[in-house]
């Protein structure tokens, strides 16, 4: 209570009330005035009984605020029954601006794989920094060993690349499984599937070798189902050259012309320049003793290279 309703109440428990107004309707509401209207006056009441009546009700309400208070540690506890993924998937992605921040998180991530790691590296194979390439091997090595399952999924013309084929055949004599395809597939690294790296197709203008990391179950759980998918499509791993009427390369070209694509599309695709694909496709020509392309496509519709790698 203010000034005003205290002075008030003195002035009708001394029998000197005053007018009503805001104080006295106040005081009404608490209890500690009554309106007779048989006298035509207020009447003080006991403020002691209005006390214990308040006193009362606050201890009600604070023994229901600690019951409400108690509950908390009982539902904190069943966090740890709760799934944040069972409905909902989580951080979604995080770009990486660059390949030392691609290959930072990559190390960051494999440091703590147990269960799985599953890679599709579709680029042509190129001669490498042998230090590199063997340190990369050994972290390859190192996981094996500790009982982490790998798999490896690469350009068919692996096979004829002698530093890329002499890796591989080294991570598949320690364990790994290797498998190659012909024609595009996309790249991607999946850790115990639940981590995805993947090459960066939104941000405009960023490094070539910028990428996303991908967290969200369902994206990582589709991006195993493509893995999966494309390992059962792909070869054997064979560093031991296999004859045939094809390259490697011309492989690549023809799955690319038998999907639909043109040369021009399929050289975009593989990553060549047209006058590779037409210089390809002409030594071809030449080698099955064919004038046309269309006379290629219908052998290769039932060539025994289909199964080469």
């Amino acid at each position: 209570m203010g000034p005003e309703q205290i002075a008030t109440y003195r002035a009708i428990a001394i029998g000197n009330p005053p007018e009503v107004g805001p104080a006295t309707e106040q005081l009404a509401e608490l209890g500690l005035i009554e309106w007779r209207p048989h006298e035509g006056t207020w009447v003080a009441h006991d403020p002691r009984a209005t006390a214990r009546g308040l006193m009362g009700e606050a201890l009600e309400e604070l023994a229901e605020l600690v019951t409400r208070i108690r509950r908390v540690p009982t539902l904190d506890a069943l966090a740890s029954d709760y799934d944040p993924h069972r409905m909902y998937g989580g951080p979604a992605s995080e770009f990486l601006a660059s390949r030392a921040a691609m290959n930072d998180r990559i190390g960051q991530v494999a440091a703590s794989t147990s269960i799985s790691i599953m890679t599709a590296q579709p680029g042509e194979p190129a001669d490498r920094d042998p230090q590199i390439v063997a340190l990369g091997v050994q972290r390859t090595i190192d996981v094996l060993h500790a009982g982490t399952e790998v798999r490896g999924l690469y350009n068919s013309l692996a096979a004829t690349h002698p530093q890329t084929a002499a890796s591989i055949d080294t991570m598949v004599d320690a364990g790994s499984a290797a498998r190659t395809m012909s024609g595009s597939f996309p790249r991607m690294m999946i850790f115990d599937s639940r981590h995805l790296f993947i090459d960066n197709h939104v941000v405009s203008g960023a490094e070539a070798d910028s990428g996303w990391h991908v967290t969200d179950r369902g994206s990582v759980a589709w991006a195993v189902h493509v893995f999966d998918a494309l390992w059962n499509r792909a070869a054997r791993w064979s560093s031991v050259p296999v004859g045939g009427a094809t390259t490697g390369r011309q492989r690549q070209i023809l799955v690319e012309l038998e999907a639909g694509y043109t040369t021009q599309q399929a050289a975009r695709r593989l990553g060549l320049g047209e006058r590779t694909i037409t210089k390809e496709l002409s030594a071809l020509r030449s080698a099955l003793g064919m004038r046309t392309l269309y006379q290629v496509m219908v052998w290769w519709a039932t060539s025994p290279d289909r199964d080469l790698p």
